[in-house]
């Protein structure tokens, strides 16, 4: 078996691959994460998860290289990570009621051969009706300002949620296991 590299300094990320059992290493790339005009949100994900496995692929030959993005949509508008209180409040009001769909880029690069796959999975979170004390409470408690969406699924956050769907619970934080082991198992790899 190659190498596994996951292109990502996201402890997140680095937590959903070592549930796999799998031996690897993490190197951050450092590419433009921008927002081209007119590129769809899909199209967005599958291009930045590609480029972030390829801009490791000189440095680490005959490596697979797993690379992933995520954004969050909520109607027809991109929404990033908060970074502050006031942003993440901001959030989750325009949320409360509403759903909120992840989509979580996917690549894997072999860069021995060149071959990458590469796939978007949908997640899709139904909040619940949230009011501002109910927001601010979990705010303070959590912090999520890291996390697209203002929540952390895999806390507190799950108490702000009416129900949710899609193909791959693990998407929702940033790095969609189920499909990641389909595209390994193409390469070669045995999980378990």
């Amino acid at each position: 078996m190659l190498p596994l590299l996951l292109a990502s300094s996201s402890t997140y990320r680095r937590e959903l691959l070592a549930r796999l059992h799998l031996p690897f290493a993490c190197s951050s790339p450092d590419i433009d994460e921008s927002h081209r005009p007119g590129e769809s949100a899909i199209d967005l994900v599958k291009r930045l998860a590609e480029q972030k496995a390829r801009a490791l692929a000189d440095r680490h030959p005959a490596h697979l290289i797993i690379g992933s993005d995520q954004v969050a949509v909520l109607g027809a508008q991109i929404i990033g990570k908060p970074h502050t209180f006031e942003k993440a409040r901001d959030q989750l009001l325009a949320a409360s009621g509403a759903s909120v769909t992840f989509l979580t880029g996917l690549a894997l690069l072999n860069s021995q051969t060149g071959q990458c796959q590469v796939d978007c999975v949908p997640f899709t979170v139904h909040m619940r009706q949230l009011d501002m004390a109910r927001i601010e409470r979990y705010l303070r408690i959590e912090q999520p300002y890291d996390c697209a969406g203002s929540f952390k699924a895999e806390g507190l956050g799950v108490s702000l949620f009416q129900s949710t769907e899609g193909p791959d619970a693990t998407s929702l934080i940033g790095l969609p296991l189920i499909r990641l082991i389909d595209m390994l198992l193409v390469e070669g790899v045995q999980i378990p």
